[in-house]
């Protein structure tokens, strides 16, 4: 059974079950060091939610369909994934997958991504994630710890999407959008980001807890130091956060070959894309 994994400071470990207390036992063997101390406890928790209570029968795993690179998508396969969720995926490569979807009513603005769970067709990129980071308990503990991780995670996207948009233009275009998104980065999003960590000494961006902020923001780190190995020189704090953040279980095995993590788009990507969109 898939379990929601969960790194929260406590002063006391609080009274488990001698199930959790094995599979407590287990995680923490896996954890990072960073979170061994007296301090920290891993709390796991069955999700109840991908299984029939009554039945007995494993629920059908999250089916996504998009096309085969990041885009819009990427960020819902790493929250996913940070969640030890495993899910399918349905590639789309032709104009007429895309047709067929629309024509079954599947696409309610006639756009991906679109996120098969629950029972549910979910559409827009920042609705499906905002169920899955409730639905996985990465979304806070109270709407003013759920505001922060909001403006910290748009913030991230539009840092992201910037990336995103630069695949689409002209070599010329793209060299230049791209110098001028590690600048920004540089300059007004990263030190945001730096300032927060050093605010309240947290392993974490918000409270004391892993929530989406953090998966979003290592997300970020990472496509950016695609396009300058270096950018965190200046970041000390961002530098320990990405090593710290990388280290958890469900998130090390998402950065390891042969995951449905997607790589930077290609040539063929972009063309794929616009063959199907029609652009």
């Amino acid at each position: 059974m898939p379990l929601k994994v969960i790194y929260e400071r406590k002063k006391e470990e609080p009274e488990r079950g001698v199930r959790t207390k094995l599979l407590l036992a287990e995680a923490h063997t896996n954890a990072p060091e960073a979170l061994k101390t007296p301090h920290y406890y891993l709390h796991i928790s069955e999700e109840a939610a991908q299984e029939n209570p009554e039945s007995g029968i494993m629920a059908a795993k999250p089916k996504l369909f998009y096309f085969h690179g990041r885009g819009r998508m990427e960020s819902i396969r790493w929250l996913l994934a940070a969640a030890g969720v495993e899910f399918e995926e349905e590639f789309l490569e032709t104009r007429e997958q895309y047709e067929k979807l629309q024509k079954d009513g599947r696409l309610l603005f006639g756009q991906v991504p679109l996120v098969e769970i629950d029972g549910m067709m979910l559409m827009q990129t920042r609705a499906i994630l905002s169920y899955l980071d409730a639905k996985y308990n990465l979304y806070g503990k109270d709407l003013k710890e759920r505001v922060r991780i909001d403006m910290y995670v748009d913030g991230t996207l539009d840092l992201m999407m910037m990336i995103a948009v630069a695949a689409f233009k002209t070599p010329q275009e793209k060299e230049e959008s791209l110098a001028l998104t590690v600048k920004k980065a540089k300059t007004r999003y990263f030190p945001v980001f730096e300032k927060i960590l050093k605010s309240h000494g947290e392993g974490f961006l918000v409270g004391n807890k892993f929530s989406w902020a953090d998966i979003q923001l290592l997300e970020a780190i990472l496509m950016m130091e695609e396009l300058d190995a270096s950018i965190l020189s200046d970041f000390p704090l961002l530098k320990a956060f990405k090593t710290r953040i990388s280290n958890i279980p469900t998130i090390k095995a998402f950065l390891q070959p042969g995951s449905q993590r997607k790589q930077p788009p290609d040539s063929h990507y972009v063309q794929v894309v616009r063959d199907i969109l029609q652009f």
